[in-house]
């Protein structure tokens, strides 16, 4: 038995002594800054915001004068064997004077889709620091947990020598001593258990970050929360401030443009045109040439009802993007109202749960001095030591779940990485 007891007891000093293998240590700041440039996801949402203000620009350019230059040069012959040179060159320029707003419409249509492109980033940015917050949170929770339950250890291990002792003078049975050793076993078990959620948890953050590479992580901070706000503010202000509310209303906006650019195929469509050039059977000309300006008029007149057929189905994009606006707001909204009351919630369990925490220490304390001297039963012992494992472990999780639902807050205010909405 005492073999088995020593065995106990070396495994258990291993245990507490075995550190944590160092690693990067990152701030919460550093990793902000890291992922605004490293994430895949907010790279995808700028490439989208690049070929909407391309797209604008290729829309735009119509309203430019357009210009081309055409060089010929052609041989012929005949079967009586006599052979000629022709030689031609023009420049051609051509200008929209008038198409019924159709191209002006469809540049305001996709100015609103440069700036829904623009928020779309914004919503992006909100959700991966949502991602990130999360992934940090997690690993400072591993971090900890892995020296709690190496505390936990410790002082299982104190137990065990403590009834050892009070089993070998005859005050104590064996049952006793063998719920101490099980005690024990359990606290190596989620020793090893929480140094598996470590590495984990490093590897989430890695990835959260945008990494390809994953290593050792360490995060600095604590479990405090960094909005203090306790008043409810106007989450009418908040859901129309939010980049994802915004970006409906701009697609909304661009879907009204495209409706009266399409309404356009019904307008005369009016160019000023205007070309110089010369043509010559032998050699290129350099002395004179010929030139023609003049307007162009082309009136559509009939296109087999394809033409009201763009129409309704443009008209019927604006109703689409009308519900969607005005259901994202109700969703926005909802989602505010449940994070806004998560979020004080968990503020105010913290409080709770450190209150458990202190009283559960004061308890232990006392137990263990009368336990010494006889004054309680083990059984009493045992409940409050056991109190005061899961009252320390649920208040680290209180903690972890305050930062969770602080951040589950900034993300349904629409905050990004940028800093906004905090």
């Amino acid at each position: 038995m005492k073999s088995k007891i020593n065995l106990l007891l070396v495994v258990s000093v291993f245990i507490v002594a075995s550190p944590l293998r160092a690693g990067e240590s990152l701030s919460w700041q550093q990793c902000v800054t890291e992922t605004r440039v490293a994430h895949p996801d907010l790279s995808l949402a700028f490439a989208l915001l690049q070929q909407a203000e391309a797209t604008k620009n290729v829309t735009g350019g119509s309203l430019l004068p357009q210009f081309s230059l055409g060089l010929n040069s052609l041989k012929r012959g005949s079967s009586s064997g006599g052979s000629s040179l022709v030689s031609s060159y023009s420049l051609s320029a051509q200008q929209l004077l008038y198409d019924g707003h159709k191209t002006s419409s469809a540049v305001a249509s996709n100015n609103e889709a440069i700036m829904a492109a623009q928020y779309n980033y914004g919503a992006v940015s909100a959700a991966v620091r949502f991602a990130l917050k999360s992934s940090f949170t997690a690993l400072l929770k591993a971090q900890n947990l892995v020296g709690l339950t190496i505390e936990i250890a410790e002082r299982r291990q104190k137990n065990v020598r403590l009834i050892t002792l009070r089993y070998q003078g005859g005050r104590e049975n064996i049952g006793s001593l063998r719920q101490a050793e099980a005690d024990l076993a359990q606290a190596e078990f989620e020793v090893a258990q929480a140094k598996r959620g470590l590495v984990l948890a490093q590897t989430a953050l890695a990835s959260a970050l945008g990494r390809d590479v994953h290593g050792l992580l360490r995060v600095q901070g604590a479990f405090k929360a960094g909005d203090l706000s306790v008043e409810k503010p106007d989450l009418g202000l908040l859901v129309n401030s939010n980049p994802q509310f915004q970006q409906l209303n701009a697609r909304t906006k661009a879907a009204r443009y495209d409706l009266d650019a399409t309404k356009s195929v019904f307008s005369p469509q009016l160019y000023l045109t205007s070309s110089v050039g010369r043509s010559s059977p032998d050699r290129w000309p350099v002395d004179a040439v010929d030139w023609s300006a003049g307007l162009s008029l082309s009136i559509p007149i009939y296109e087999g009802g394809s033409g009201g057929a763009r129409v309704a189905s443009a008209r019927a994009v604006v109703d689409q993007q009308s519900a969607q606006e005005r259901s994202g707001f109700l969703q926005l909204f909802d989602a505010l109202e449940q994070s806004w009351k998560s979020f004080q919630d968990a503020r105010q369990a913290v409080v709770v749960r450190k209150k458990f925490l202190d009283a559960a220490i004061e308890r232990a304390t006392i137990a263990s001095a009368q336990y010494s001297n006889g004054l309680i039963s083990f059984n009493d012992w045992v409940m409050i030591e056991d109190n005061l494992v899961s009252t320390k472990k649920e208040y680290l999780n209180a903690g972890a779940d305050m930062l969770i639902a602080e951040a589950l807050w900034i993300q349904s205010k629409g905050g990004g990485l940028d800093g906004k909405q905090e």
